[in-house]
C-alpha cells in the first residue's frame, strides 16, 4: 500500500541531522520528523520540500526504504528554492509533505531479471530500487545497472557505486560524456553500455530515469532488444509543483505526473512520450 498523507497540503516539520555535499552543485541532506511521527516511503516515490519564506519543491527521496523514520533526499541547486536549501545545516527545520507518488514495481516482479539504466541525478530516485533489491537479494535474477553522468566529478554515490560494482551478485558499469585523460572508464553515453550485455526479453523489466533526451534514446534502444513495452518502467518527474494533482501544471495527456506517476509503465505512456510538445 502507498503511504500518503493524512493532510496533503499541510507540511510536518522535519529537522535537519545531516547535510553532505555530493558534487559541485549537488547536496543531500537526511531529515527527521519532529512531531514523533513516522516516515515511510516506498521506492521512487518523492516529498514535497519547503523552506518557510522562500518556497516548495518535489524531491524524490533517496534513502534506503527500510530505514524508518528517516528521509533522504538528493537535490540539485539549480533554482532559488534549492540553492537556499544548500545553505541549511544541522539543527534547522524544514517543511515536508508526502511521500507521493506511485512507487517503483519491486513487489511485483520477483524472479525477474532487472536492468536498471540512469543518467546524472536520475540515479537518486533509483537509488531506494538498489537497496530494496540488494536487501532481498535471492527474490531477483540477474540485476544489471547502467549509469552515465556528463562527468567523473558529476558523479553522484562515487563509494556506493564502487561497493557495488565490487560484488559478485550484480554488475554495474558506468560512463561519462567528458573525461580527462586521468580518467580510466568508459567514455560516451549511457546507451553505448547496453550492446555489450545480453538481455532476456521476456524475463528482463527495465527501470529507466535521467534526463528526458537521454531516456528518449534508452527506450528506443531497449525496444530494438526487444524488451516488452509492458515491462519497461519510466519515472517522468518534471513539472511537479502541487503534488497531489491539484495545480495541473504537470498535466501530461490525461495523467498527472504527481498522481499518476511519476513511475509509468512505458506502454502507458509510449506514445505520449514520442511527442515532443507534450
Amino acid at each position: 500500500m502507498i503511504a500518503e498523507a493524512t493532510e496533503p497540503m499541510v507540511s510536518r516539520p522535519f529537522r535537519v541531522d545531516r547535510t553532505w555535499k555530493e558534487t559541485h552543485d549537488t547536496f543531500s541532506l537526511e531529515l527527521h520528523p519532529l512531531d514523533g511521527g513516522d516516515f515511510t516511503f516506498l521506492p521512487g516515490q518523492f516529498n514535497m520540500l519547503y523552506q518557510w519564506g522562500i518556497g516548495e519543491v518535489p524531491i524524490s527521496i533517496s534513502g534506503h526504504p527500510a530505514a524508518a523514520g528517516k528521509a533522504v533526499h538528493t537535490i540539485r541547486a539549480v533554482g532559488s528554492v534549492t540553492k537556499m536549501m544548500r545553505q541549511l545545516r544541522r539543527g534547522d527545520v524544514i517543511g515536508v509533505r508526502g511521500p507521493y507518488g506511485t512507487p517503483w514495481p519491486v513487489a511485483d516482479i520477483a524472479g525477474q531479471d532487472i536492468v536498471i539504466i540512469t543518467g546524472g541525478i536520475g540515479l537518486a530516485p533509483l537509488r531506494p530500487v538498489m537497496y530494496h533489491l540488494l536487501q532481498h537479494r535471492d527474490r531477483y535474477g540477474k540485476i544489471l545497472m547502467l549509469y552515465g553522468a556528463r562527468t567523473p566529478n558529476d558523479m553522484l554515490y562515487v563509494k556506493e557505486l564502487e561497493q557495488w560494482r565490487g560484488r559478485f551478485d550484480l554488475h554495474v558499469s558506468v560512463t561519462v560524456d567528458r573525461a580527462e585523460s586521468s580518467w580510466r572508464g568508459n567514455v560516451g553515453v549511457v546507451t553505448n553500455l547496453m550492446p555489450r550485455f545480453h538481455f532476456d526479453q521476456e524475463m528482463t523489466i527495465a527501470m529507466v530515469c535521467g534526463p528526458e533526451i537521454m531516456m528518449r534514446f534508452t527506450l528506443q534502444e531497449l525496444s530494438k532488444r526487444g524488451i516488452p513495452a509492458e515491462n519497461i518502467f519510466v519515472s517522468m518527474e518534471r513539472n511537479m509543483k502541487c503534488g497531489i494533482g491539484l495545480c495541473g501544471h504537470c498535466q501530461f495527456g490525461p495523467d498527472f505526473i504527481c498522481k499518476d506517476g511519476p513511475v509509468f509503465r512505458y506502454d502507458r505512456i509510449k506514445d505520449r512520450m514520442l511527442k515532443r510538445e507534450l
